[in-house]
């Protein structure tokens, strides 16, 4: 009589923090030597080949099986994006690459507040359909994108269930065009609840799995992009006493891979686009109007917008 070995299937469930993930794939995209984004698909591979290692010897990528994804994040309504160029058209995209992957989109309208669209609830949300789902589909592992300490009560809500908790995480700084440092670090009290937390800056830099085939199909295949030109970067330059402190207000001039241009006179102020506060860079247009204050690099002498944010027409 023929027999089959016998094997435990590893039920896999994936729980994206949309702007978080989309934080994290734009440094990769405009300022990681990788200069190219994060892919669904190669993320989900890799989740599988992970949980396969530290679930230990017994447990086959074969039978590491993801049945559950779900994306969670703020967007504005289809009248604001049908205002902004090809908001809509790229929502859309984008909504086809998670459909193709079998993610679950979950979508929360951005609210104004102070006249500025901010997300709200979407943490929430997470929290309550991720505990859910664990409870209904009996997740082995279930894996988290994010990089809140806020999702601490929920892992330890998942713990009693006996579901394993494995959260990626990207931790990096670097110096912007302007002097300016920008941090991203992921929650310790998150990192020390979890079962397997994965430091994924350190395996995509590791001089010996950076270019393995597992890491480097983590990004989107590159394809060749158009040279441009870049527009001059030149901003007006103030004394101290004259840099205005208040919160300022104007429109988006340009907007490139990384970095966009703001209408003020007699010049424009380049911003980039780790500034971009309450949406993503992605959401903005030329002839937004956004609020913004003004910053001077003291060794350079160069003034750039910070703290840039989308306002309601």
């Amino acid at each position: 009589m023929n027999t089959r070995n016998n094997f435990k299937l590893t039920k896999i469930g994936v729980f994206y923090d949309g702007n978080y993930f989309f934080h994290v794939s734009n440094y990769y995209n405009y300022v990681h030597e990788r200069k190219n984004r994060i892919s669904i698909q190669g993320l989900h591979d890799f989740i599988r080949h992970k949980v396969a290692e530290e679930e230990g010897d017994s447990t086959s990528y074969r039978h590491c099986q993801i049945v559950d994804a779900h994306y969670f994040r703020g967007r504005l309504n289809a009248k604001e994006a049908s205002l902004k160029g090809n908001q809509l058209y790229n929502d859309r995209v984008f909504d086809d690459i998670l459909m193709a992957e079998g993610v679950t989109t979950h979508y929360l309208p951005l609210r104004s507040f102070s006249g500025r669209k901010e997300e709200k609830g979407i943490d929430v949300l997470l929290a309550l359909e991720a505990f859910e789902m664990a409870l209904y589909k009996k997740f082995d592992v279930l894996v988290l994108i994010t990089s809140d300490g806020d999702y601490v009560p929920l892992v330890r809500k998942l713990n009693t269930l006996g579901t394993r908790v494995m959260v990626l995480s990207w931790d990096f700084e670097y110096t912007d065009d302007y002097g300016n440092k920008r941090l991203t670090r992921t929650s310790q009290d998150l990192l020390e609840e979890v079962t397997y937390p994965v430091a994924m800056h350190e395996i995509i830099d590791n001089r010996v799995s950076k270019d393995s085939f597992l890491v480097s199909s983590l990004f989107v295949p590159k394809v060749d992009k158009p040279e441009f030109k870049e527009l001059d970067r030149t901003a007006p330059i103030f004394e101290d006493e004259e840099i205005p402190e208040d919160m300022q207000t104007s429109t988006v001039f340009s907007m490139k891979e990384g970095y966009g241009f703001i209408s003020y006179p007699p010049t424009n102020l380049f911003f980039h686009y780790s500034e971009v506060q309450n949406v993503d860079f992605n959401d903005l247009y030329p002839g937004d109007n956004v609020q913004f204050r003004i910053a001077k690099n003291p060794d350079t002498g160069q003034v750039t917008a910070v703290e840039v944010a989308l306002v309601e027409d």
